[in-house]
């Protein structure tokens, strides 16, 4: 997990082809923990082909700096996801992409099996975004996405969202950054789990840290503001059930927001929505496919 005091603003500079691809394969798995090989390509060069990532993934893994595990496919095909070894994680420490960003990465063949399926679904989360972004012309890339953002909410516990995005909006005349937590659901917890995570976001916008000795005061304000100057909209992004399961689940977070008081102040301050993941990749995250916690009609999540 990422510690918040660890935290530095994202680069917010994609891959350009004069950049060692070498380097930046090494520095997108530390950062995402673990990616096949066609997220890999998508995410660092999209009109690069295939054989081209292939070719330097071997490499990394002849050199000892890189892992793969092959996934179950139904199609018997081999689909291949890899992750930094130990020695490829020490690597990756000193990359200008990383600086003060310590990785967590998997190094291990069994640590990735236990991770492997939440992991590329957020990888494929994020990929959905980055793609919208250069269509339109937006500012998203491997390093606006942090995995595993962690922040104390008091009373020696925390919230832990399985992202933090950041992406820029530009225009002609104009330049909206964006913040929003990402929360990826896979149908392994119950509804109710899933739910209670706005709570806890609930609990990190009231949130106020006081220095351990001294007397509760009134003028250090939320604990959120050291990281973000505008508390992140959270974006649930649901998959691995059927369509009615997901709008059921989603409803379910929708009575949340209805029912919990904290939430409800939440809901006043803070975007919330909530996305299928394959109408994200089918459609983008730019067209009318969240629907808004508070109710109303699906729409972009940049207009939660």
């Amino acid at each position: 997990m990422t510690s918040p005091a660890q935290q530095t603003a994202p680069t917010s500079l994609s891959p350009t082809p004069a950049e060692p691809l070498r380097l930046q394969v090494l520095a997108a798995l530390a950062q995402h923990r673990i990616a096949t090989t066609s997220q890999l390509r998508s995410m660092l060069r999209p009109e690069g082909t295939r054989q081209l990532m292939s070719r330097v993934l071997n490499k990394l893994r002849s050199d000892g700096f890189a892992d793969s595990t092959v996934l179950p496919d139904a199609n018997r095909s081999r689909t291949h996801a890899w992750y930094l070894t130990p020695e490829g994680a020490r690597l990756t420490r000193d990359l200008p992409a990383l600086r003060g960003r310590p990785p967590y990465p998997i190094t291990s063949a069994t640590a990735a099996s236990l991770k492997t399926s939440h992991t590329l679904a957020v990888v494929r989360a994020h990929l959905a975004f980055a793609t919208d972004a250069r269509r339109l012309g937006h500012e998203h890339g491997p390093w606006d996405w942090t995995p595993e953002v962690s922040h104390s909410i008091g009373e020696g516990e925390r919230v832990t969202a399985d992202a933090v995005m950041y992406y820029t909006v530009t225009g002609p005349d104009h330049r909206q950054k964006l913040r929003a937590f990402i929360e990826v659901d896979r149908t392994t917890m119950s509804s109710e789990r899933l739910a209670v995570k706005l709570i806890e976001y609930a609990r990190l916008l009231q949130y106020e840290a006081q220095p351990v000795g001294r007397r509760k005061t009134n003028t250090a304000g939320p604990a959120w503001l050291r990281w973000y100057p505008v508390f992140p909209r959270v974006l649930f992004i649901l998959t691995g059930a059927s369509r009615t399961r997901l709008d059921n689940r989603i409803s379910d977070l929708q009575a949340m927001v209805a029912q919990h008081p904290l939430v409800a102040h939440l809901a006043r301050e803070v975007r919330l929505g909530a996305a299928i993941l394959e109408d994200l990749e089918h459609h983008s995250p730019s067209q009318p496919v969240w629907t808004p916690l508070t109710g109303g009609k699906p729409r972009p999540w940049t207009n939660l």
